[in-house]
């Protein structure tokens, strides 16, 4: 079984923190770091707490390390129709609502799509129903033939920024199901794909005769206390140029 004091060095060596710049951020001496480490002292949970926050540990992972240490889980994970996360559930409700007519939707952390807006609706009417079978994945509706893919005229650059998307969470949260579908879907066909873009890169979708073209943010929570919340997001995706708006706002008047 693995101890926290493992556990806390993993984490440390990812985030490439030293000892003494990890103790320093706590407050607690370099000496009390190393001896957590190496199992030679017991860390309280508040102390598995603070080194965990310092280290911007998920809170999954943040109740392992309680585990690890003795000590109960801290963090909840509930789903969203639970009664304690309606009210989370309904400020996700209003942001994808105010949002149309482009589309957005929210995803969990191995992109597997939660909720969506009415928008999202037409795109999903042309993919395979496969595809469409709970859990619906993002990064396969996007990538995958039976999906968006041969919609999008700019392919390879999607798959690029897709790459490094998921490169970035995974170097952050290391996750099992998602680096086995970034091997997948990713990997292999990211060698030698570059990008050039001034301010953003688009992607480009050819739908009904016309090309639309799109950008995204991603929205988070700022200070959950639960599992579902710290690893859910919303993707909202903005049209790139006046062609694309038009069509989106009148498919909203012609309904």
């Amino acid at each position: 079984m693995t101890t926290v004091g493992e556990l806390l060095r993993e984490w440390r060596q990812l985030r490439r923190v030293s000892q003494l710049d990890l103790a320093i951020a706590a407050d607690v001496s370099a000496r009390h770091v190393s001896l957590v480490e190496t199992g030679k002292s017991n860390p309280s949970a508040a102390m598995v707490l603070r080194l965990a926050d310092q280290l911007d540990v998920p809170l999954r992972d943040r109740n392992r390390l309680l585990l690890a240490a003795g000590f109960a889980p801290r963090y909840a994970e509930r789903p969203l129709g639970d009664d304690a996360l309606s009210a989370a559930k309904r400020a996700l409700e209003r942001v994808l609502r105010a949002h149309e007519p482009y589309p957005a939707l929210v995803f969990d952390r191995q992109w597997n799509i939660v909720m969506t807006n009415r928008a999202v609706d037409p795109f999903l009417e042309r993919v395979s129903p496969e595809l469409l079978k709970p859990p619906v994945n993002l990064l396969r509706l996007g990538l995958d033939p039976r999906g968006f893919a041969p919609l999008v005229v700019n392919l390879a650059d999607v798959r690029k920024v897709f790459g490094a998307r998921v490169r970035r969470q995974l170097a952050a949260s290391p996750d099992p199901e998602l680096a086995a579908l970034y091997d997948e879907l990713l990997a292999p066909a990211e060698e030698g794909v570059s990008i050039e873009s001034d301010v953003l890169i688009p992607m480009i979708i050819r739908l009904d005769g016309r090309e639309l073209r799109l950008f995204s943010t991603i929205t988070t929570f700022g200070t959950p206390q639960d599992i579902t919340l710290d690893e859910v997001a919303i993707e909202s995706y903005y049209p790139a140029d006046a062609e694309s708006a038009a069509h989106f706002e009148n498919r909203t008047v012609a309904q």
